[in-house]
This record gives C-alpha cells, structure tokens and sequence, in this order.
C-alpha cells in the first residue's frame, strides 16, 4: 500500500546566536542553572558505580562503560566545574585532568591505575566539600 507524504512549505526558522552559555556545553541533561555541587557529586557517584572500592584501583577493569562514564563525568566538570565553591576549583581542575586520561582507551593500564588514585582523592575531596556548603 503506498504512503502519502506531505511536506508544508514554510520559510524556515530564523537562527539566532546562542550565547557563550549556551554553546559551552559538555554534558547532556540538566539544566546550566542547576547547583553544580548537585550535579557534579552525582556525576562523581554514577561514575562510581562502576568503580572498585578504593584500595583495588590495581584490578580496576578499565572497560568501555568505565571508560564512558568517567568521559560523562568530565563533561560534567568541565560545565560546572568553574561554579563550585572557589575552595574546590583546584579538586575540580585535577578531576578533570585525571578523567582526560581516564576516558581514554589509549592510556597505558598503569597510567589508568595513577589516573584513578589522583582522581578518588580529588573526587572525595568535592563530595566531602559539597556536603558541608
């Protein structure tokens, strides 16, 4: 049985420029305004769901899923990052640094095991500073 498909011959859409907020995104979902303790503390416990226990980062399986929720929880530092309290800019900065590397399938394993010590650090560092603000 053939499909009748009609299209409506509207002008398009006129574009406007976002704003800098707008096009500075990494992460999906939320909202920009939304508490960037919430976010990123979340993000840090979704990443480590997939985690072992602190003191096992040696048998760490360093899989794709590893790998992409530590990729999503960089984006979310890199969005929200910049608005945590100024006390926790610098653990923000290392755990963004740390989950570059760990987001990447090419990083030698025991680069990946250094990567994920500096980044627990960093990570509880935020959680521990996000609870108290």
């Amino acid at each position: 049985m053939p499909m009748l498909v009609a299209c409506q011959n509207s002008p398009p859409a006129q574009k406007t420029q976002a704003a800098p907020s707008e096009t500075a995104k990494y992460s999906t979902g939320g909202d920009p305004d939304d508490d960037p303790c919430t976010r990123v503390v979340s993000s840090i416990g979704y990443a480590g769901l997939l985690l072992l226990p602190a003191g096992r980062e040696d048998e760490q399986n360093f899989e794709n899923a590893v790998l992409g929720r530590l990729a999503e929880l960089r984006g979310m530092v890199q969005e929200f990052g910049p608005r945590l309290p100024q006390v926790l800019r610098d653990e923000a900065e290392k755990v963004e640094k740390a989950t570059k590397g760990l987001s990447s399938a090419q990083t030698p394993r025991k680069r990946q095991v250094a990567l994920l010590k500096d980044y627990r650090a960093a990570a509880d560092r935020i959680v521990e500073g996000c609870k108290g603000g």
